[in-house]
């Protein structure tokens, strides 16, 4: 006999947040309570951009990057380019599934901050990398606020957690954008 269920999706609160920071099963550092919403965490642009090296990429194939820092006077970025930024927060999420979404500010400006990876796992450590790119030339600047963190809760226990896989290609991320590992899996 077919079991069905029916999904009930939940955001953890701004109280719920604070709760599951003092247990440790939520970390944000650095964490500065006014960038606490009613249900989300906003997080900032760090001050390190990467771009690939290549005009063509290969899934098979190691694809190697350059980084750059974001002036102080801000970094202009265009139209039909990638752009790989990070958080300047680093986070952990050892209970919840995080899900990371642009704020509508960004979104206005025309910024894209992820193509397709806005879902973290139960047990990701690290800085987020962000798949960035724009509608328009746009002017950013590290620090600025780009994007906003909500939580999940699971549904059943958890058999292993990506900080704990093997095969976790981006666990411990630092705070320098990543490149895609996708040369790492086999097909």
């Amino acid at each position: 006999m077919r079991q069905s269920y029916n999904a009930v999706y939940m955001i953890l609160s701004d109280k719920r947040i604070l709760e599951e920071m003092q247990k440790g099963s939520i970390i944000i550092q650095p964490y500065q309570r006014e960038h606490l919403g009613s249900n989300s965490y906003d997080v900032h642009l760090g001050k390190h951009l990467a771009m690939y090296v290549d005009a063509e990429l290969d899934a098979k194939k190691h694809n190697p990057i350059r980084h750059f820092e974001i002036p102080e006077k801000g970094f202009l970025l265009q139209p039909g380019e990638l752009y790989l930024g990070v958080t300047e927060e680093y986070t952990e999420t050892h209970e919840h599934v995080p899900f990371l979404e642009g704020k509508s500010s960004t979104g206005r400006l025309g910024i894209d901050i992820h193509a397709t990876a806005g879902k973290g796992d139960v047990g990701f450590c690290g800085n987020w990398t962000l798949e960035i790119s724009v509608k328009l030339p746009v002017r950013v600047y590290a620090g600025m606020p780009v994007g906003q963190l909500i939580y999940f809760p699971i549904d059943g226990e958890i058999e292993v957690k990506y900080n704990k896989k093997s095969n976790a290609k981006y666990s411990g991320q630092p705070n320098r954008p990543v490149e895609s590992m996708m040369w790492k899996n086999k097909f």
